[in-house]
Order: structure tokens, then sequence, then C-alpha cells
């Protein structure tokens, strides 16, 4: 996951630096939506491997297979149908979005190449998780890093060397989701491909869709509310503090993209472990994954944090220290934003344990609490009592609103699931 977030990170890094704060303000702009289709990726992955690792934990190998191959069928036909909408429909995008002038064409160009590597983008995503499924989950490692070194060395070349701009950027970014999103679809089409599943002819099972997409409607929650308060926050900061207020909210936003992934990781990664004991009926080992789990995130929350305020210096110089004003407003914004790792990896974790659990209700609520309804209520009242401040720390004091109910959740399902 955190390979994965610097695919956006690098193309911000020679943007700005490269191509200037419009053109680093115009991705930044344009990003959110692709992170909002994306998320349906998040949806299939995380809710299909809870009910395919839980029939692998029942002795049912053959099921899982058809239910695993029917959702990456069924995910690529609807992702391919978003990404031809995207891609015509683009420009009106951008400008619902307040894109205008130079911004408007740079965002434009970003996001029509963006939308034709969407399908590969929504593979990657579930492959991810289907690997740990698999019981592979070095080869899942192995694809961020040859996905990410190719979106890397491109990015230099198409914008650092031959100056292609945001068209550089989106088009070494499509390249390396090409290869995260290809490589793994012909691998698990092979009949002996030395893992766990592999991809069969696929039976139609409405049910198990319908299953998979409750099961994962608090990751496609997470995902896609936050593309919506993403633009929401820029459309308050266009009218606080202008395309400079846009692009400093994006350089924090590559910073959480890299601490969020930490635990989005890890939550993806435990989650299998957690449906394959679940459907064996393992109690024991439910109750070690609760204790290990928050124990984990409580230290490596308060790290995060330190690592948060004692770097944000020379982070945020990284990508505007060209710019004195707008150093000092992203500098400022991020030391308030960076309490928000306390809280938030207990939240992400545990609204992926209850999918785990194959509760998407529970999972749901806690996602869509926490990436929705605090969080909106929170930019639109925040700003009206402390201005600009109220915009950094909205999602501070919404992660703390969904810790209570995340507490409570947890505490009132523990005799259901016995962990």
């Amino acid at each position: 996951m955190i390979c994965t977030s610097m695919y956006s990170i690098i193309d911000g890094l020679f943007i700005s630096n490269f191509a200037g704060k419009t053109a680093f303000a115009a991705v930044n702009l344009i990003l959110p939506v692709a992170m909002g289709v994306g998320a349906i990726g998040f949806m299939i992955g995380s809710g299909g491997s809870a009910i395919v690792a839980k029939t692998l934990g029942e002795g049912k190998k053959e099921k899982a297979n058809e239910y695993f191959s029917m959702l990456i069928f069924t995910a690529l036909i609807g992702a391919t149908i978003l990404s031809i909408f995207g891609f015509i429909f683009i420009r009106q995008i951008c400008m619902a979005l307040g894109a205008r002038g130079q911004l408007l064409e740079y965002a434009s160009t970003y996001g029509r190449i963006m939308f034709v590597s969407q399908p590969m983008f929504m593979m990657q995503t579930i492959f991810y998780n289907f690997f740990i499924t698999a019981e592979k989950p070095s080869y899942s490692l192995r694809m961020s890093l040859i996905s990410g070194v190719i979106n890397i060395v491109f990015d230099y070349l198409f914008i650092g060397v031959m100056h292609y701009g945001v068209a550089g950027a989106a088009v070494a970014t499509a390249m390396g989701e090409y290869v995260g999103g290809l490589v793994p679809l012909i691998y698990f089409a092979r009949k002996n491909n030395s893992s766990r599943l592999r991809l069969v002819k696929p039976v139609w099972r409405k049910d198990i869709l319908l299953k998979t997409c409750l099961n994962g409607s608090s990751e496609f929650m997470t995902n896609a509310s936050s593309s919506v308060v993403n633009m929401l926050y820029n459309t308050q900061l266009m009218r606080l503090a202008g395309a400079d207020g846009v692009a400093a909210y994006g350089v924090i936003m590559y910073a959480n993209f890299i601490f969020a992934a930490i635990y989005l990781g890890y939550s993806m990664g435990s989650a299998p472990i957690t449906s394959y004991n679940y459907g064996a009926g393992n109690h024991s080992e439910l109750k070690n994954m609760l204790k290990k789990s928050l124990s984990l995130i409580a230290v490596t929350g308060v790290c995060l944090t330190l690592i948060s305020e004692f770097f944000a210096h020379p982070l945020i110089n990284i990508f505007v220290g060209y710019d004195a004003d707008l150093f000092a407003m992203t500098l400022h914004g991020f030391r308030l934003y960076a309490f928000v790792f306390l809280i938030n990896g207990v939240n992400i974790w545990a609204s992926s344990f209850f999918t785990a659990l194959n509760n998407g209700i529970v999972s749901g609520m806690i996602a869509f609490l926490r990436t929705l309804l605090f969080q909106i209520g929170c930019i639109m009242l925040l700003p009206i009592l402390l201005g600009l401040n109220g915009i950094w720390m909205g999602v501070v004091v919404a992660e703390m609103l969904t810790l209570i109910v995340t507490i409570y959740f947890l505490r009132s399902r523990r005799k259901v699931y016995h962990y």
C-alpha cells in the first residue's frame, strides 16, 4: 500500500518542481475523482477476499475459485464501462470542480490519460487483497515495487528530462498501473500458479456479488467518500485561500497517503487471516488478532505523529520550497493535521476487522461516519469558527468522534464473534 501511494506522490513531486504550482494544483483537483472510481476496486477486493477466505477456511476450494473468478471478471467489465464515461466527460467534471483557464487544461489532460488506465488500477487494488488470500503476500509486494519503479523512472524521463508536464506524469502512472494490473491477471489465469486461487470459468452468483458489495461497503465508503470530502476540501480552500490552498492541501494529502497506507496495508494483510479463522471457528486466534492489532496500531500511531511533527519542515520543503508563502501555509496546516495519525489507525483497522468478520453493516457504519458524515460536518462548521485552521483540524475532530463509535462496536460485538 505504501508503494501504491507513491504513484501520486512521485507525480506530485515532479510536477510541483518541474511544471509549477498551477499544474500541481490541477493534479490534486482531479485526483479525488480517480480515487472515487477506484473505490469499487477496494470494495470488491476487501469484500470478496473476506468471502473467498472464509470459503477456503470451510474447506470449499472449488467454490472459492468460482467466487474469485466471477468477482474479477465482473470488476473488469464494470471498470471499463466507468472509464469510458470518465474519458468522455472529463472536461465537464473538471469544470464542475471549479477548474478554469490553465487549471482546467492541466486537470483535463491528466484526467483523460488517467481514465485510460483506470481498469488496471482497479485490478491492481483487487489483486492486492487476493494475493494475501491466496497465501502469496510477497507477490503483492513485488508487483507494488515493480509498478512503483516503472512509475518513478518514467516520471523522471517524461517530466524531468523531456518536460512533458502533467501529460508525462499521467502516462508514467498509467504504465505502472498496467503492469500492476495485467501481470497478476496473467498469473491467476495459469492453471499451475502455485497459489490457493486461480481463475476458472466464472459461475454467476448474484447473492455472492451482493454479499461482496455489502462486506466491502466500508472500504467503498472510505475511498468514495474520501474523494467527495477531498473535493469539498478543495472547494472550501479555493474560497478561503485560492489555488495555493489547494496546493497546500495536496502536499498534506501526500504525507497522509503514506501514513494511512501503513494502517490500510496492515488492515488488508490481517483481514484474510481473520476471515479464515472466523470460518474455521478458531476463537483463540481471533482474540490474538484483536490484542496484537490494537497494540501495534497504538504504538505506530504515536511514532507516526512524532515523525510528522519533527520532519514536517524538510518534507514540505521537497514539494513547495520554491514558494515561501505556500511553504508557510502548508507547514502550519500539516502540523495541525498530523494529530490525526494518533487516532485514525484504530478506526481504519476496526472497519476492516468487521469486514473480515463478514459484518458489512457495522463496518460500513464506521466508515460512513468516519469518512463522510463527521468530516462533512466538520469541514462546513469549523471554518466558520476557526477560519483556515478549521480546515486543517476538521479531520482530527471527525476521527475523534468516530473513535467513540468504534469503541462502542468493538465492545458490544465481542460476545457475538468471541474475539
